[in-house]
């Protein structure tokens, strides 16, 4: 197993050859399971609950060191118009690490007359991070490696907008704003840009057939990184089953990598599975690489919980709607 470890080690510094650096938080599926906050700091305090989600995420389920991701947030109302946040995190790949704070502030304005429904909203993050490089247990005689664990800490922010008009959703996040992060492969520490632009947007609607209502959410997120050029598209569809006790829900993404390289692009297929039980909600994501060219041949696995509480009295606006407040965006 040992073996294994080093393998994962010099499989992740080649790939630092490129990326020169370990993104602050990971941008997986994680908003298509009630968990939007997580990607887009805007939508800290939108609901009407005060919400607590844990993430659990596992790659290469049986070899040690193997990709791993926790995070835990907190996001709740504060007053009529603001909202806050907090995110705690622990990224570990191989021997490289990384755990980090943030702190989110957003507003949300209300547009026009309560049925109409119209919000435009704004969301800024503030985080610190600490990069660890662990080289105390590698047996390699080479003057680069110093068999300590080699530490960086930096800050970093992040900016949102979100726009919602009845069932309309969209959000426009620049993550990573400051150039701030630092470089552990270089003996120099240069200063990185980890910048990375997302636009998501979708619409939500039902379809009522025999006294039964099923409630669709086609949603599409962008993604851009700056430094590598590299560009990224979710394809999504979400779908919603109201039982008298609880809320069925399913979800299907498809990721799809597209840049100027002239390889086989980057393909993702993740369902997911959910269910919200009174205050409570639970999810199961798994994630498989497509494609004749993979960079493994393993699943990704990720667990989600959740807890409302501290819930304000409804918008009018879903009340007339028949208290739909479940709706994920």
């Amino acid at each position: 197993m040992k073996n294994y470890g080093v393998f994962i080690f010099l499989c992740f510094f080649i790939s630092t050859i490129y990326v020169e650096a370990q993104e602050t938080l990971p941008i997986y599926t994680d908003y298509l399971s009630d968990n939007v906050y997580l990607v887009h700091p805007s939508a800290a305090g939108f609901r009407d609950c005060s919400n607590v989600r844990l993430t659990a995420r596992n790659q290469w389920s049986g070899i040690k060191d193997a990709p791993s991701l926790q995070t835990l947030n907190i996001h709740t109302k504060f007053g009529e118009k603001a909202g806050l946040g907090l995110i705690i995190f622990n990224d570990k790949n191989g021997y490289h690490s990384q755990q980090g704070v943030q702190g989110t502030y957003a507003y949300h304005l209300e547009l026009g007359r309560a049925e109409d429904y119209k919000q435009l909203s704004f969301g800024l993050s503030m985080m610190m991070v600490s990069n660890k490089l662990d080289e105390t247990s590698f047996d390699i005689p080479d003057p680069v490696i110093s068999q300590i664990v080699q530490s960086e800490n930096y800050f970093n922010a992040d900016f949102s907008m979100a726009y919602h008009a009845v069932d309309f959703f969209s959000y426009l996040t620049v993550k990573n704003l400051m150039l701030s992060a630092r470089n552990l492969y270089n003996k120099d520490y240069e200063s990185l840009n980890l910048r990375r632009y997302l636009l998501s947007f979708g619409y939500y609607f039902d379809y009522f057939k025999n006294g039964k209502t099923i409630e669709f959410e086609p949603s599409i997120m962008i993604q851009y990184i700056e430094r590598t050029n590299e560009k990224f598209v979710d394809f999504n569809m979400k779908v919603y089953k109201e039982l008298p006790t609880a809320k069925l829900w399913a979800a299907l993404s498809y990721r799809r990598g597209f840049d100027n390289i002239d390889i086989q692009q980057l393909n993702y297929i993740s369902p997911i599975i959910g269910v919200n039980f009174e205050k409570y909600m639970f999810s199961y994501t798994y994630t498989k690489q497509a494609g004749e060219i993979l960079f493994d041949d393993a699943g990704y696995h990720q667990i989600t919980l959740g807890f409302n509480f501290g819930c304000f009295s409804a918008r009018r606006f879903w009340n007339e709607r028949g208290g739909k407040t479940n709706r994920m965006f």
